[in-house]
């Protein structure tokens, strides 16, 4: 049954977004309208937006806006259009995503120290853009989407109910638009954060990766997928739901592993922002770090306490999704020492295998580390086979599972 569960929460999450438009859709006066002109269509063009937008929100919001703004009838009309379908907005949006994307292809060139501030930058503005089309552009749009499919569901009815008793009833001038609103924009915002998380993920690894190829081809994959969609709901709705369905499937079941690199990602762009490990230095007992690809019955990249107990033995303290209740991992005994990386240092055996990754502030205080859990390894270059090692468990498929327990 446990199995089952993640399949019974996506099919419960789904069933809430579109039974309200099903039933629109099934009217009785449905079939004398077009198809593209239906009470349900917004349902399709919606999923692809809110979808497309959380892949890339700088871009998907600028692109949105700038369909929105070219549209538009007139100058009133663009006028009256909403804050990212300004010329102010979706201008400078698209600008900057030209910068990220001219960082990215002259970054296969250059050596990662030049490029890697530039990859933080670019980590925060998906965050902080995210929040914002979270907080603002999801729930416009689904509230916009809402009305039309309201109206034109009543005014169906009315229509349908003018020759009896209901023609007396002005069921017209009824606005149901707050109930979609109620069942809507909790469930968008929901499937925004989903495939989002997903997304963010590949900036994460961007950030991570010590080649310019691989973040170029990363970036480009991306791109490629958003221009599928937008591509394939402009020719046809209901194919572009179709393909925001598969994304958003995919993007569930790989919640979890998502979630754990969207923390690594933001505790290791704290660190390189604030410079941290200036003002920090490692206790004695009880480090907070990431679990590492070969640490057993954790996934990699939980954030957690490393704990020495006084009867010996080493144990990681963890809370699943960070909220969860705590759970504790024994460390194997093992030969254990602190290997000095590219990018980021590791707790590993003498055999290569990772405990461990340690946030970007532990960079220059390996060795009291070493010394503060007596690793008998002491501290060792990493070097760069290491870092592929640290990249492919990245993408471990064992870490890519969505953990719901």
């Amino acid at each position: 049954m446990a199995r089952l569960t993640p399949w019974f929460l996506l099919a419960a999450a789904l069933t809430a977004t579109i039974a309200p438009f099903a039933l629109a859709a099934g009217s009785p006066a449905a079939p004398a309208v077009k198809a593209d002109r239906s009470p349900a269509a917004p349902l399709a063009a919606a999923v692809s937006t809110v979808t497309g937008i959380a892949i890339s929100p700088l871009l998907g919001t600028g692109a949105y806006g700038a369909y929105q703004w070219f549209t538009a009838k007139d100058e009133t009309a663009r006028a009256a259009l909403p804050w990212y379908a300004q010329l102010k907005f979706w201008l400078p949006a698209l600008l900057i995503v030209g910068a990220c994307a001219a960082k990215d292809a002259a970054g296969i060139a250059l050596p990662p120290g030049l490029k890697k501030p530039f990859d933080v930058l670019e980590l925060v503005e998906n965050k902080v853009t995210g929040l914002i089309a979270a907080g603002a552009v999801v729930p416009l749009t689904m509230t916009t989407v809402s009305k039309l499919i309201a109206g034109g569901t009543i005014a169906t009815v009315a229509t349908a109910g003018s020759t009896g008793g209901f023609a007396m009833i002005h069921l017209a001038s009824i606005d149901f638009s707050w109930l979609l609103d109620v069942l809507m924009i909790p469930c968008g915002i929901a499937l925004f954060a989903l495939v989002w998380m997903a997304s963010h993920a590949i900036n994460v690894l961007i950030l991570l990766s010590p080649w310019g190829a691989i973040d170029a081809a990363l970036k480009g994959a991306r791109t490629a997928l958003l221009g599928l969609l937008a591509l394939t709901a402009a020719i046809n709705p209901w194919a572009g739901a179709a393909l925001s369905a598969v994304v958003i499937v995919v993007a569930y079941f790989v919640a979890g592993w998502a979630f754990r690199l969207t923390v690594f990602g933001c505790v290791f762009s704290w660190g390189f922002l604030t410079r941290r490990r200036a003002r920090f230095s490692p206790t004695e007992n009880d480090n907070w770090m990431f679990a590492g690809g070969n640490l057993p019955g954790v996934p990699a990249r939980t954030y957690g306490r490393l704990v020495e107990r006084t009867a010996g033995g080493l144990e990681f303290f963890y809370r699943p999704w960070l909220v969860l209740a705590t759970r504790t991992a024994k460390v194997p005994a093992a030969s254990l020492g602190v290997g000095r990386g590219l990018l980021f240092s590791t707790i590993m055996t003498d055999d290569g295998d990772t405990f461990f990754v340690l946030p970007p502030r532990y960079r220059g205080h390996e060795e009291n580390l070493a010394r503060a859990y007596k690793f008998s390894g002491g501290v060792r270059p990493a070097g760069l086979r290491k870092a592929w090692s640290a990249l492919r468990e990245l993408f471990g498929g064992g870490g890519a599972r969505t953990q719901l327990v």
